[in-house]
């Protein structure tokens, strides 16, 4: 339900002084979801959603296709990315609303726009939880051959809804405990690594710069490969602004979660897979049959202690709970968001006792619970759709950074209002003209989806604005 006043549409110099609810009010909404995330949740969050051992399970095949140099991959994306996280953080200081790029573009631009940039990013936000159990899945029929794949795909999004509709006090406290058994995880490779590369126990094995920098390999096609791989390996720290409407911190926090985020990633990423690297002995590459389980291949290697298994649960886990229920609370506050500006059914802006959107986060756990079933084994079909519609979304972010800064409060920060934008749009544009053709089909096909029913709400006088003007 929204306040049918008229409220400005961009904040007031002293708008910072004003409680989380009145900066709401201020764009004609009341507080419905629960304050109750601080900023330091909001970066647990965040790393959750973007998942600090990543690298395990596509460790090998980015060694392959990076000849080697997996750590420069993730450096190039932090550099890559954090173009976009800037211009994340200077929307959500100036919007601090649940619908991430649908609010940020639809008021930094207009509402036609912010339609099709949430309708583009609800691709992405809809099919990440889909995309992690089905992953999921295929990893829990390695522990237990010959069990059905979309059984453990059911199980996974069971766990994660309820602990959703708890509210987030509950999702806090998996994130938490998630990140807590990821970091000691973190730690234990750490130990392993320096431990075997000291002694000797893999022959070749040494400490190196070489997959940080190689001269003799690095290329232009070499770097501009990687920095597609890495872009889309950061996909997620954007989920921290779907969380800004049960933030207790002040404006702006949301920004600054993101970007400290990103950094401990990054640094994550790096340190794990310089020290894999190392343990890859030099080697050209990984046999194709062994790069899904490169990472953990060296794990056992280097300890011959069956560390490798603990490694595997623990992946398995991060992603089919922590990492999907993440994305679940994200992608809830999405369609939460564009419902109550009436751009989708009304009903998923329904708020339960727990304050937390109830309907909505039914609706994800019923769409990739019937996703899962279809897409099964079709893990590279759904990745490519999940990128088009992040990166068709960061780019219309970019723009609307420039618009509402320059064009509209005619701000004379020119390097965080038009210099950041304009490079975070270029990276991103080249990232998506490179992307696979199905991704760019898939991803045309949904942005004509959205065009038809946006025309269906013109047509039947369903008004295309945001906020109180809904």
């Amino acid at each position: 339900m929204t306040i049918r006043h008229q409220p400005p549409t961009t904040s007031s110099p002293d708008s910072a002084e004003l409680s989380n609810q009145e900066q709401l009010e201020q764009f004609g909404y009341k507080q419905e979801l629960k304050r109750s995330v601080s900023t330091a949740d909001l970066l647990v969050y965040g790393l959750i959603f973007m998942v600090p051992i990543a690298p395990w399970a596509i460790f090998g095949t980015v060694y392959n296709s990076s000849k080697g140099m997996v750590p420069l991959v993730y450096i190039v994306g932090l550099v890559a990315m954090i173009f976009t996280a800037l211009a994340y953080a200077q929307m959500a200081k100036s919007i601090p609303l649940a619908g991430s790029v649908f609010s940020y573009v639809g008021r930094g631009i207009h509402p036609i726009a912010g339609f099709f940039a949430g309708w583009a990013i609800l691709l992405d936000y809809l099919l990440v939880p889909t995309l992690l159990y089905v992953f999921a899945a295929e990893s829990m029929i390695g522990i237990f051959p010959g069990t059905a794949r979309w059984m453990w795909a059911l199980i996974f999004v069971a766990i994660n809804t309820v602990v959703n509709l708890l509210g987030v006090t509950s999702l806090k406290l998996m994130n938490r405990v998630f990140l807590a058994i990821e970091v000691v995880f973190i730690v234990i490779f750490v130990i392993i690594a320096v431990v075997a590369l000291n002694n000797g126990t893999i022959p070749g094995a040494e400490f190196t710069t070489a997959p940080v920098w190689d001269s003799s390999k690095v290329t232009g096609p070499l770097i501009a490969g990687a920095l597609s791989i890495a872009v889309l390996s950061f996909l997620g720290f954007d989920g921290i602004s779907t969380m800004a409407e049960e933030s207790t911190g002040k404006r702006g926090g949301a920004g600054k979660a993101m970007i400290i985020a990103l950094f401990i990633v990054a640094f994550c990423f790096v340190l794990q897979t310089w020290l894999a690297s190392a343990l890859a002995a030099g080697r050209d590459s990984f046999p194709d049959s062994q790069a899904g389980n490169a990472f953990f291949d060296l794990v056992q290697a280097a300890s011959s202690s069956g560390w490798a298994t603990a490694f595997f649960v623990v992946n398995v886990l991060a992603v089919g709970i922590a990492n999907a229920m993440a994305a679940q609370a994200a992608t809830s506050r999405l369609l939460y968001s564009m419902s109550r500006d009436r751009q989708l059914p009304h009903f998923l802006s329904r708020i339960n006792s727990r304050k937390v959107p109830q309907s909505a986060i039914l609706v994800v756990s019923v769409l990739s619970a019937i996703l899962v079933l279809f897409f099964v084994g079709q893990i590279d079909v759904i990745s490519s759709l999940v990128n088009f519609g992040a990166l068709f979304g960061f780019m219309l972010l970019h723009v609307s950074v420039i618009v509402h800064y320059i064009v509209k409060k005619k701000s004379r920060n020119y390097l965080l209002h038009l210099v950041v934008p304009v490079v975070g749009f270029l990276i991103i544009g080249y990232v998506l003209l490179n992307a696979a053709i199905e991704a760019k089909i898939g991803g045309l096909i949904w942005l004509g989806i959205g065009a038809l029913v946006f025309l269906y709400y013109k047509l039947t006088g369903r008004k295309t604005v945001v906020g109180s003007e809904a």
